[in-house]
């Protein structure tokens, strides 16, 4: 009974046990089961931080490329609008049209210069109304000359009638010499040497014709203008011979310095290309032979002209006679054969020929040119006028060839009046 009542017993103990073992597995099953909540929870978190890390990331690179292309199209916006021409206003656009047909009138126009000092004011306006009478083309006059003479100039050209001003405009300059030397005034005829710095001082004129005041032009300034079409790549400038006769030459005679050619040319009449010659050594080369050379001039600048030509031969154009026809071409025999054919185109009254009686056919001439009225007819005035004075100098040397002096002139007149 006893060993039954035990046997009874340890059953009843096995319980407790399992009840423990139970309880302890219940716990450590709930401490699992809490571990693996949490360790899902962080997880899940870290998921869901690195979504939204990763969506941060893409969101920002979609942003950095729509603001890259916003701002890439709003350049390109920018760029467009500034590429398209703005809207102008009324007065813009006609200061716009002005300044464009100023810059049009500024290259076509046949541009035109001249020296003035002393006492060649009135001779300088009766050559420019001889440029005026037969020229159709505008014409830009650049005037240099001294500062008391401007307003006596300004007044002449001023006072000449409407429609002859429409024609033409000047231009005023002073006296301009490199670092103001007056060494360079005095080199021969007061101012003349001036003609060699025109091209650094009309930096906005391609090319020009300059002459001597004591010219007359005999016919249009587009005819000796013409010229420059036939320069080749190399010349600059345009000249005609100083002589055409060895016996009577000056250069090849009496010259101590290098000249150009065979008998030298004149500076009187010349036509100057100004942008090949600010791109050539010209003025250098013109200021270091005057040192070299400035005790053998007798000419002046047309000696230093020559000495330049004389090392730079290729870079000349030499037109006949007739362009720059002078008294040694018939002062002694007429030796200007084109002259004789077709008439001077160009004038040119050296050694005050227009105003002494050593050569009375220029005179004549400048006389006839002097007196003209613009109110007056060319055909009833000025060519009646010139062949009567001509006519006087019959028994000169000059007066025996006097249709030189007239033919150009009679010949335009002439035409001018049929073509009406």
């Amino acid at each position: 009974m006893q060993r039954f009542h035990q046997t009874q017993t340890e059953p009843n103990k096995l319980p407790k046990t399992c009840s423990l073992i139970l309880r302890f597995r219940s716990g450590f099953t709930k401490r699992c089961l809490m571990r693996r909540r949490m360790i899902f929870k962080f997880g899940l978190t870290v998921i869901v931080l690195v979504a939204v890390f990763m969506f941060y990331i893409i969101h920002q690179q979609a942003d950095q490329n729509v603001q890259e292309r916003e701002a890439t199209e709003g350049n390109q916006i920018i760029q467009n609008q500034s590429l398209k021409p703005k809207e102008l206003t009324k007065e813009e656009k006609l200061r716009l049209a002005e300044k464009e047909k100023r810059g049009r009138i500024w290259r076509d126009s046949i541009h035109l210069s001249l020296v003035v000092c002393g006492d060649r004011g009135n001779e300088s306006i009766t050559l420019i109304k001889s440029a005026i009478l037969f020229t159709k083309s505008y014409i830009i006059i650049h005037i240099f000359a001294e500062e008391e003479l401007h307003s006596a100039l300004q007044y002449q050209l001023n006072s000449w009638p409407s429609p002859v001003r429409k024609k033409f405009e000047y231009h005023l300059y002073g006296i301009i010499y490199p670092d103001s030397n007056q060494e360079w005034k005095m080199l021969f005829k007061p101012c003349a040497s001036q003609r060699l710095f025109i091209p650094s001082i009309l930096t906005n004129v391609d090319s020009l014709l300059y002459v001597d005041t004591d010219i007359l032009f005999l016919s249009p300034l587009e005819e000796i203008w013409f010229h420059f079409s036939r320069f080749n790549n190399t010349q600059l400038i345009a000249l005609a011979p100083e002589s055409e006769d060895r016996q009577t030459g000056w250069y090849n005679r009496f010259a101590r310095h290098p000249y150009f050619g065979e008998l030298g040319v004149n500076s009187g009449v010349m036509l100057m290309n100004l942008t090949r010659l600010r791109n050539s050594t010209w003025l250098p080369s013109i200021k270091n032979y005057y040192k070299e050379y400035k005790l053998k001039l007798t000419w002046g600048d047309q000696d230093l002209i020559n000495v330049y030509f004389h090392f730079h031969p290729d870079e000349l154009y030499v037109y006949p006679c007739e362009w720059n026809y002078r008294p040694d071409h018939c002062m002694y025999m007429s030796v200007c054969k084109g002259a004789e054919r077709g008439g001077a185109y160009v004038l040119h009254g050296s050694r005050r020929a227009m105003h002494n009686d050593k050569q009375p056919a220029f005179k004549a001439v400048y006389l006839a040119f002097d007196a003209y009225s613009f109110q007056d007819e060319m055909k009833t005035s000025l060519l009646p006028q010139l062949l009567k004075n001509l006519e006087a100098t019959a028994k000169t040397p000059c007066g025996t060839v006097r249709d030189v002096f007239s033919m150009r002139v009679a010949q335009f007149i002439n035409h001018d009046v049929k073509n009406r």
